[in-house]
Parts: structure tokens; C-alpha cells; sequence
């Protein structure tokens, strides 16, 4: 089967990671670097492999130094080629090397921060909303991002998840009728072989009360040299899939992004970004504005903005509500709606989502019409919207009040 190629064309701004590659990858040829395995064996896991790449500040080494026995480091050859070289400021850099805020630990933090193992009817499995279930089949990604909020779990082999758990997850869902969304997750579910991704698929798929299936994967930012024709054919076999992928900002863009996002379209996936908002990341209105427009352009809507969680070490990247709310104030008027994430919080202790959105109820007064409610507008303007409450009339077409 032939790979697709693409071109993004309206995205001249995106550059191939190859043709970025530090030169501890100098030799290695196209071929090589597009195969997802080699990029696998190849991850960039030890200080000096860093050091061969980038210009380490000594609070990145130390950081390092002192915060990867408590959670592993690994980053993929692609990932560390969208890394400036010589700036500890950078937005994927950030994400992908241990930073000093990990060393410092507060009271309110927690292991597990949406209390998912409270929720576990059985190994494997969350199940806390009435009708969506959490399906976790991997503790492994390509890249361990250092705001993981799973951390107890992810790159620790004492969590993966074994055959028979992952059955006793299928017959959890196939005896449970409410269980009509499924969201296979870990780690990354695409860290999985084909054949036993296929396999998953193909199980959910013949349980006729599961109507959605959802994959969470980073992969088409940190590895997207895993979207293969082989695996689009199996995503296709299961359609539709809605693929949740990851990207935190538009440096995470390349052109291996856009063709693995593209052949994603192509195999009938439907897609939706779930960013994380992150303190010297992402936290500016127009960057974004700007991964917004990107992903639009490339058939990935904006689906969620998420808060940052309340999880052990990742405190330094958490931003104030406000931020937040500031960030959705701006988009709104300024991009398409479909631009416009919702901008969640997940509540500690197995609370679920809730939805934060900006106020733009100036005033309210009454009129012989109803109560006239003063709205402002993304340009600050203000309008007057009558909430017209009109008179109820019996058969005979007279006032009932």
C-alpha cells in the first residue's frame, strides 16, 4: 500500500522535523526516520543523549538530573527536532524535558488527581459518567510529557495493561447496556500493534449498545510516523472513530503532523484537539488563535481547552481561571465557532467536566416587554436584547394573566 502524501500548502509556515533533525541524526536517511519503529528505538532517553542535541541550562540539568527516577524521560528523534536548540523557554521543550517546577510539591496536589482508580468497576476501566466508560489499554506513549496527569501510571511496566485485563474490560463493557461511549486511552492506545488495536476495535464494534468510540493519542504530535496506511485500514474497518489527539501549540505543527492528520481524514476518522492550557506554553490569546486556525485548516476542529489538572509536580504549568476565560473572551468573534473550544475544568475527586465561559451579561432592567438583558460583544460593544416574556392568551385570544 502506498503512503499518502501531503501537502499542506495554505501552511507554508511548516517544516519537515527530517529536514530539522539535530546532528546526532544526521546520517540517518528518510526512509528511516519516517518509520515509526526506528523513531520508537531511537527515543532520546538519558542526559548526554540531550546534550548532544540541545543547549542544556543548568536548571534543566539539574531538573533532570533530580526528577526523571520519579518519572521516566523519553522523547522521540521527531519531537526533539521541534526543539530550539538553545532556548529552555521553548514550548516543546518545555513539555518534553523535566523542568525545575516538578521538584516542588504542594498539599492540595494528588496522585490521582479525577480519582480514576475510585471509579474502576474492574481494572482497566472508568466508569463515572452514566453512559461514557475510560477504556485504558496501555501505560506506554512515545513522549512522556512532563504535564502528564497520569504519572502513577504512564512508564511505569507494573502498570500495563495485560490480555486478561483488557478482557475483562471488553466483557465489562459488553455486560454493561449503559455503556454506550467508549474511550480507549492509556499511555497512548496507538503505542499498541496493529494487530491487537485491531483486535480492540473489532470487539467494541460487535457490542451493539457501544454507538461511540473515541482514541486519545498524542501521537500525531509527538510520533506521526505511526499514522501508516495499514493502521488508517484498520481505523476505517471501525468507522467512524473520533481520534482525540494533543497539540499544546503551533510549534507542535510539522509536515509529518499535517500528512498524519490528513491520512486520519482519509480513513473516515473524525478529529478534535484536546489542549491542555499550560503556563509559558499556550497561555497568550493569539498562540491560541494561531493553533486554532492551523488545526482547522487541517480537518482538526478545537474540541476542548483543558484546565490544568490538580496532579502531583505539574503545578509550575498551571494557569489561574482567569487566564483561561480571558483566552475564550478573545476567541469568541475573532475565529469561526468551530474554532472555539469548550473550555473545561475536570474536577478533583471524580467530579467530571464542568464548563467555564465569559460573562458577557453586562446588566439587566425591566421593561413593559420583559427584562432587557445588556450584552458586550468580543469588541467590547454593548447591546440591549429584549427577553420578551409575552402574555399567555386562552381560546378567545385574551390575556390569561
Amino acid at each position: 500500500m502506498t503512503r499518502i502524501d501531503f501537502d499542506p500548502g495554505p501552511l507554508p509556515s511548516l517544516r519537515s522535523s527530517y529536514e530539522r533533525r539535530p546532528a546526532r541524526f544526521s546520517d540517518v536517511d528518510r526512509a528511516s526516520w519516517e518509520s515509526w519503529h526506528w523513531q520508537h528505538q531511537n527515543r532520546l532517553r538519558k542526559l548526554e543523549h540531550f546534550e548532544e542535541v540541545l543547549t542544556l541550562s543548568d536548571a534543566e540539568r539539574r531538573a533532570f538530573e533530580q526528577s526523571a527516577a520519579r518519572f521516566r524521560v523519553a522523547v522521540t528523534p521527531h519531537y526533539a527536532a521541534l526543539m530550539a536548540t538553545a532556548n529552555p523557554g521553548c514550548p516543546v521543550r518545555q513539555q518534553g524535558l523535566p523542568q525545575p517546577g516538578e521538584l516542588r510539591h504542594y498539599d492540595f496536589e494528588l496522585e490521582d488527581p479525577l480519582a480514576e482508580e475510585a471509579h474502576m468497576p474492574v481494572p482497566g476501566i472508568t466508569h463515572r459518567y452514566p453512559d461514557r466508560v475510560l477504556f485504558y489499554v496501555s501505560h506506554h506513549c512515545p513522549v512522556y510529557c512532563r504535564h502528564c496527569t497520569r504519572k502513577r501510571k504512564v512508564s511505569d511496566p507494573t502498570t500495563a495493561a495485560a490480555r486478561d485485563q483488557i478482557e475483562a474490560g471488553l466483557h465489562y463493557i459488553r455486560t454493561t447496556p449503559t455503556a454506550r461511549d467508549v474511550v480507549i486511552s492509556g499511555g497512548d492506545p496507538l503505542t499498541l500493534s496493529d494487530a491487537r488495536l485491531r483486535e480492540i476495535l473489532e470487539a467494541l464494534r460487535s457490542i451493539e449498545h457501544v454507538e461511540v468510540i473515541r482514541l486519545g493519542t498524542r501521537n500525531p504530535v509527538t510520533l506521526p510516523q505511526r499514522i501508516t496506511p495499514e493502521l488508517c485500514e484498520i481505523l476505517r474497518a471501525a468507522s467512524p472513530v473520533f481520534v482525540h489527539t494533543h497539540f499544546n501549540h503551533p510549534d507542535e505543527l510539522s509536515q509529518e503532523s499535517a500528512r498524519a492528520l490528513r491520512m486520519l481524514l482519509d480513513a473516515g476518522c473524525v478529529l478534535g484537539n484536546q489542549m491542555v492550557l499550560l503556563r509559558g506554553v499556550n497561555d497568550q490569546p493569539e498562540t491560541v488563535m494561531e493553533l486554532n486556525r492551523q488545526l482547522l485548516r487541517l480537518g482538526c476542529r478545537p474540541y476542548y481547552m483543558l484546565q490544568c489538572d490538580m496532579a502531583a509536580g505539574i503545578s509550575h504549568f498551571r494557569t489561574p481561571l482567569t487566564t483561561g476565560l480571558q483566552i475564550m473572551d478573545h476567541l469568541r468573534g475573532r475565529i469561526g465557532g468551530m474554532g472555539v473550544p469548550h473550555f473545561v475544568v475536570d474536577l478533583p475527586g471524580g467530579g467530571g467536566k464542568v464548563e467555564l465561559v465569559p460573562d458577557q451579561i453586562e446588566g439587566r432592567h425591566d421593561s413593559p416587554w420583559g427584562q432587557v438583558v445588556t450584552f458586550r460583544n468580543f469588541a467590547g460593544e454593548r447591546f440591549e436584547f429584549v427577553d420578551v416574556d409575552p402574555p399567555r392568551l386562552d381560546a378567545h385570544g385574551d390575556d390569561e394573566r
